[in-house]
């Protein structure tokens, strides 16, 4: 069976990673038999993240290459029917959230202090002494991701200016419909379920998230997508 090598739950949602979340929202989208391996030790994995696949002898991480390896292996139920036009709509809007709101959420998260602060619990597990510098050392590997990505050089209320801007493009994309496209789930509303259920289902106390508690259509969609695929975890 396919295994899914993905990290832990945690802050009340399925996966802190959008890109775990997005992977494993697709395979239950698609039907796709699995196996979730939990695992938060990078690595040893494919391109050094999760999530990766274990596939027998497939080995494969990165989550767009992954489901494109499994749309070429299963199928294609979720985006066969959507014209060439829909096609290109959905990978500029993957773009949104991959490349571009990714990184004021991971700032609200690993650099903003009241952030960090709760981020810090992840890493209790770890014994001494790894438990002292770890923490450290991963915040300071974000921080230099943002950096470098150009994000991390902007002032904090210039940060969450952009990430609300990405928001509301995605609240009027989605509008009332039931999926970014209409009535039936794509490739793109794993990829938005991964993102949004970050800042929905989480508490952190930022921008961010209270704009995502604060919009109803996103609230309601997580709660569509949930129900709908994740209801055997209740």
């Amino acid at each position: 069976m396919l295994k899914l090598v993905q990290f832990h739950p945690a802050f009340g949602v399925r996966n802190m990673s959008p890109f775990c979340l997005k992977l494993e929202t697709y395979l239950r989208m698609a039907g796709i038999e699995h196996e979730v391996v939990w695992n938060s030790n990078t690595r040893s994995a494919p391109k050094g993240k999760l999530p990766c696949i274990v596939d027998g002898d497939v080995v494969m991480g990165d989550s767009s290459l992954i489901i494109d390896y499994l749309k070429e292996k299963f199928g294609d139920p979720l985006d066969e029917s959507l014209s060439a036009t829909q096609k290109a709509q959905a990978l500029a809007w993957r773009s949104l959230f991959e490349d571009s709101l990714l990184f004021p959420v991971l700032y609200s998260r690993w650099i903003d202090p009241l952030g960090w602060s709760k981020m810090q619990a992840l890493f209790e597990r770890l014994p001494l002494p790894l438990r002292y510098f770890v923490p450290g050392l991963v915040r300071g590997g974000v921080r230099k991701q943002i950096h470098g990505q150009g994000m991390g050089r902007h002032r904090p209320d210039e940060i969450y200016s952009f990430g609300l801007q990405y928001m509301v493009a995605i609240e009027t994309l989605l509008g009332a419909k039931a999926f970014m496209f209409g009535d039936a789930p794509t490739s793109l509303d794993a990829t938005a379920y991964g993102f949004l259920a970050n800042l929905v289902d989480t508490d952190f106390d930022n921008p961010l998230n209270r704009k995502a508690h604060a919009t109803p259509g996103f609230v309601a969609y997580c709660a569509r997508i949930k129900q709908g695929y994740f209801a055997d975890l209740k």
